[in-house]
């Protein structure tokens, strides 16, 4: 029964939100030639002039960037600075990026060809690599967790493994997204990984494939307790999984939803879930660049979650993760239990730009349901828990094991 009414309201859900974020679309981009559409068909494939891609990408940011005033500063300068010097798309790439970094903006980017594909293999929910997630802890690249059926686990690579070195080249000092790119490659090529495994340096000659990425995982922590991760909220079928968890821990009386680590993703997946544990009133407010204040309301829908909740946060909880946080604390509908969250309270639009390529601009920012601005602040939790090394080391998930003693609590107390 409960599967049937998720299906039946996932479709009438999700298409109300998008076709609310249509509208959002249609009130900030004044640029008419943006097209609203799927993320994953939003391909220009009109080739022109390097220095044209340049000039288009200048007036967007002009048009639609949240800031009308640009950070202070003349916009003509920059059209005038690179007027006739770009020849190729690699010069457009580095002219862009510098004209972006004067907006001091550290989310909206250009994307290459190549990045913008990957943007949208991740929306897609699809990647070429081995079935890992990866976290810098201390300066050393740690996997986080082994995806189930994939090369890595064929591989026998563990959680806790620190990565060393990939294809012989030393990951020490490299970023997180660097890291990855080395991962990455052509379908059934293969990647040596080096890596430290207590005092062991062993390396494991994977094959690439394709990943088909999950981003909710869930399980039944205790009898009456049911573990629903969020890891990220950029893919297309995370409604889909959120609601398969949902089903797999209907029978228990308390959950936990983990969204620690979680950057962020779509804003109609965090508007989505939220609505499930919210069945009326505003669940997050946008404002644009005209101050024009559009509240994204709840929609009606036949599944409300009335379980006592606790939602599991730290400073890798951003952008979307904090919209779903922010809302179930507005309306006590679950507590947070973990560290501050990272504090992105802005939102970007997905555009394409022809020559296959791509822009991710700040067009808004987002107020919680009680007109909270938490860019650069975070959100506090209501009960402080600390996550160190040690327990990284000794396998200890010291907030986990808080929130079932908690929730266990609070699940005797409803009783």
């Amino acid at each position: 029964m409960l599967n049937d009414v998720m299906k039946k309201n996932q479709i009438i859900v999700f298409i109300i939100i998008i076709a609310s974020l249509f509208t959002l679309n249609s009130i900030f981009l004044s640029n008419k030639n943006i097209k609203i559409e799927e993320v994953s068909d939003m391909v220009d494939h009109d080739q022109i002039s390097s220095q044209k891609l340049f000039d288009n990408t200048w007036k967007i940011i002009r048009d639609n960037y949240y800031d009308e005033d640009l950070n202070t500063q003349a916009w003509a300068r920059w059209k005038e600075h690179y007027h006739g010097k770009i020849k190729t798309d690699e010069d457009a790439k580095v002219a862009i990026n510098t004209m972006l970094a004067s907006l001091n903006d550290p989310y909206s980017r250009y994307m290459s060809k190549t990045e913008y594909l990957d943007q949208n293999n991740s929306i897609n929910s699809k990647i070429t690599g081995i079935g890992v997630n990866i976290s810098s802890i201390a300066g050393k690249i740690h996997i986080v967790n082994v995806m189930e059926g994939t090369p890595a686990q064929f591989a026998n690579l563990l959680p806790n493994d620190i990565i060393t070195a990939i294809d012989g080249k030393e990951v020490n000092g490299l970023s997180l997204s660097e890291v990855a790119d080395l991962v990455r490659g052509a379908e059934n090529s293969f990647v040596n990984i080096t890596i430290l495994r207590n005092k062991d340096k062993l390396t494991k000659r994977v094959m690439r494939k394709e990943i088909k990425i999950k981003t909710v995982k869930s399980s039944i922590v205790d009898k009456s307790i049911g573990y629903i991760q969020i890891t990220s909220f950029i893919g297309s079928t995370t409604p889909n999984e959120f609601l398969e968890a949902l089903e797999k821990t209907k029978d228990t009386e308390g959950l936990i939803i983990d969204l620690r680590g979680n950057t962020g993703g779509l804003l109609p997946n965090a508007v989505f879930i939220a609505n499930l544990f919210i069945p009326q009133g505003n669940i997050v407010s946008i404002v644009g660049r005209n101050g024009y204040k559009y509240d994204i309301n709840a929609q009606n829908t036949e599944l409300n979650i009335k379980k006592p909740t606790i939602v599991l946060v730290d400073g890798g909880s951003a952008s979307a993760s904090e919209i779903l946080s922010g809302a179930l604390k507005d309306y006590n509908k679950a507590k947070l239990l973990g560290t501050k969250t990272y504090g992105k309270g802005m939102v970007q639009k997905i555009i394409p730009l022809p020559n296959e390529t791509g822009l991710n601009l700040t067009i808004a920012k987002y107020l919680t349901p009680k007109g909270t601005d938490i860019n650069k602040k975070g959100i506090d939790p209501d009960i402080k828990v600390e996550f160190s090394l040690k327990d990284v080391k000794n396998n200890n998930d010291a907030q986990l094991q808080t929130a079932k003693n908690v929730l266990s609590k609070m699940i005797i107390s409803k009783n």
